[in-house]
Parts: C-alpha cells; sequence; structure tokens
C-alpha cells in the first residue's frame, strides 16, 4: 500500500472494532418473526455504540466550536423543513432537493476548514452554502427567485453561489462538480494559495466516468482536494445495492494508489476528524483523499419524489440514529452544554429561519433588464 494511502475503515474501527465485512449487518428476527423491529434494534446498539465514541472526540474539542456545530446542524434541519412547507404552498418553484438526515456531513466537514478553503457540491446544496457563511436570507431568497437570493434569484435552488465565500456551486449535472473541483485544486496548486478543495458528490456518481479521471488526475498531479461521497444509499430512487458493484465506494480510490477511509456519516465528530485528517494531507503534502460519507437522507430525492420505494421500517432504523440527536445526547453526557443551551439553540434556528422566509417573501423579482446580466456565452 503506497504511503499515502489508508485503510478502509469505520470510524468505529478506532475504538479497536475492526469491521469483517462491507456488507450490513442482518439483524435476526424477534421471538414473533419480525424482522423489521429486530433491524430497529440494531440500530439502537449501533447508536450507543456510536456515542462513546462521540463522546471521547467530544472532550477533545473546543466547547464553542462543539456549540456552533450543533447550532448549524439544527438550523439546517429547520431550514429544510421549512423549504419543504413553503414549497408545497408554491412559493418556491422547479426542483427542491433537501438534506434532511444528512446534516452530519456538511457541518463536520466544513466546520473543520478555513474561510479561505473552497466547496463545490452538487444540486442538494442549501446547507452547504449556509456552512460556508451565506446567509440564510439570501439562500432562502434564491430558492423563492428572488433578487436577494445570492445569485439574484438566477439560480434558484440547485444552483448556489458566493465567490466572496469561496461556494462555487450547486451543480445540476450528476458528477459534473467533480471534474471542476479538481481543476479548482489544481489551480491553487498552480497558484500556491496554500487551499483545500472540498468536493461533494452523490454515490451514485461515482459511476460516472468523470470521477474516475479526476481521481486519476488527482493523485498523479499530487493536489490538495478532498473528494467526499455523500453516501445517503439512494441515487433519485434506485438503492445503491442495484447500481454499484461493490458497497465500499471509499476502496474505489485504491485503484489510484489514493488514501481514502470510510466514515459514519450520522456522526459528525467522526466527520470532522476524517476531514481533519485529510486536511492536513492535503495543506502539507498536497494529496487528495477520497472520504464515503454514509448517511441517510429522510426526505425523497427531490420534493416531487414521494419515496414509495422504501419502507417506514427502513426509515425508522435511521432515525433511531439522527445525526442531531445522537449530537445532542452526546454533548448532554459530557456535561458540555445544558437543557437551556439546547432550548437556546433550537430559539435560535427557528429565529434565522423564520427571518430568511419574511425576507424572501419582501424580496422583489429581478428586473426585467437583469436577464442576460452575467451570462456567457
Amino acid at each position: 500500500m503506497p504511503k499515502a494511502a489508508v485503510s478502509h475503515k469505520t470510524a468505529g474501527d478506532r475504538n479497536g472494532s475492526a469491521a469483517k465485512s462491507t456488507k450490513p449487518s442482518k439483524a435476526k428476527a424477534d421471538k414473533n418473526g419480525n424482522e423489521d423491529f429486530a433491524i430497529v434494534e440494531l440500530a439502537k446498539a449501533e447508536y450507543q455504540k456510536r456515542r462513546k465514541s462521540q463522546f471521547e472526540a467530544i472532550k477533545k474539542t473546543d466547547k464553542k466550536l462543539l456549540r456552533e456545530m450543533l447550532y448549524q446542524m439544527v438550523l439546517g434541519r429547520r431550514f429544510e423543513e421549512k423549504c419543504a412547507e413553503v414549497y408545497r404552498m408554491g412559493k418556491i418553484g422547479g426542483f427542491c432537493h433537501l438534506y434532511i438526515g444528512q446534516e452530519a456531513i456538511g457541518v463536520g466537514s466544513m466546520m473543520a476548514l478555513k474561510p479561505s478553503d473552497m466547496v463545490i457540491t452538487s444540486y442538494r446544496d442549501h446547507v452547504q452554502a449556509m456552512v460556508k457563511g451565506i446567509s440564510p436570507e439570501a439562500v432562502m431568497a434564491e430558492l423563492y427567485g428572488k433578487e436577494g437570493g445570492c445569485v439574484k434569484g438566477k439560480g434558484g435552488s440547485m444552483h448556489m453561489f458566493s465567490a466572496e465565500h469561496e461556494f462555487f456551486g450547486g451543480h445540476g449535472i450528476v458528477g459534473g462538480q467533480i471534474g471542476v473541483g479538481t481543476g479548482m485544486a489544481y489551480a491553487a496548486k498552480y497558484k500556491g494559495t496554500d487551499q483545500v478543495t472540498l468536493c461533494f458528490f452523490g454515490e451514485a456518481a461515482v459511476n460516472q466516468g468523470i470521477f474516475h479521471e479526476s481521481l486519476n488526475m488527482a493523485q498523479l498531479w499530487k493536489l490538495p482536494i478532498i473528494y467526499i461521497c455523500e453516501n445517503n444509499q439512494y441515487g433519485m430512487g434506485t438503492s445503491q445495492d442495484r447500481a454499484l458493484s461493490t458497497r465500499n465506494i471509499a476502496k474505489k480510490a485504491d485503484a489510484f494508489e489514493m488514501a481514502n477511509e470510510f466514515v459514519d456519516g450520522m456522526d459528525v465528530m467522526a466527520v470532522r476528524e476524517a476531514t481533519l485528517r485529510a486536511i492536513k494531507r492535503a495543506r502539507e503534502e498536497s494529496l487528495p483523499t477520497l472520504l464515503e460519507v454514509r448517511a441517510y437522507r429522510y426526505m425523497g430525492h427531490s420534493m416531487s419524489d414521494p419515496g414509495n420505494y422504501r419502507t417506514r421500517e427502513e426509515i425508522a432504523k435511521y432515525q433511531e440514529r439522527d445525526p442531531i440527536v445522537l449530537f445532542k445526547d452526546s454533548l448532554k453526557e459530557a456535561k458540555v452544554l445544558t437543557e437551556k443551551d439546547f432550548e437556546s439553540i433550537e430559539r435560535e434556528a427557528v429565529e434565522a429561519t423564520a427571518r430568511a422566509v419574511r425576507f424572501a417573501d419582501e424580496s422583489p423579482y429581478p428586473a426585467g433588464d437583469e436577464l442576460l446580466t452575467d451570462v456567457f456565452a
């Protein structure tokens, strides 16, 4: 194995429990033959194991940062819930892809960055945009197609962007941002800026040719980039099991002798620690990393997807390991935050979301003469 590469271990393996298989454990049915019940019970056991690991990471982290991480996760959840509400009211048009269930990935990884580091992602981009510094007001107004949006209402849900905050989209073509992100990392190395690039994409994108081409170039040219595969286990309505020949996406980086790691995406501290290791590799050695961060989206692929291809029991299994509940319980156990702190964070997130909706409602639509502004051919 090359010097840059790391073994494929789950975040739990850091505590000494080696993974024996890349396939999920199959729960035995209870005494009445109810396998779905047993699966939920297995998830509860995994939750308790994860809490122990998370507790240890929390003890080593600044209290102020931990509070901000929880706030950003709660804000992301409340913001996306409100997006679903106003979408149904007809205030948001077009496609709208929500991040509910995946908050630990965006928060855990991006809050490990410097402000000058660059981020590029797919069309499920509302929460990443806010974590990178774009205000909730500007994100909601963009969703509304209003002038006060971060790109003046002309990008919509899938195309958040801010050069000021080093956030370069929101891209609607599956896997399209992987090549662009690789180019961003090449530019940073060429200019000697010391910037690291985070490139997010879903697991369905790894079947695109651009994924393999980009990883090959990044390792060959030693680029400071972190590829984060947000594996929410469904590409639109198609299960990963039906679309990928292997469940271990991180292992694909072995073909390019690239460092890689599997991470529990329901554990914000595990995501943060894995990202910090990858940032150190990128910043100090100018080497890329592939992180497969496995989580679960509670909503359908987009607001137009009823999600009939999943059972309630399957969703319930992952709700037992909700990333926000897990983090809150761990912070409470570590005596980092009090119940009043949690209430304050919840109130702040709800109020910030309400302000964003008011701003979007009151913001005007772009003027007609803005139609061709910033359009290049």
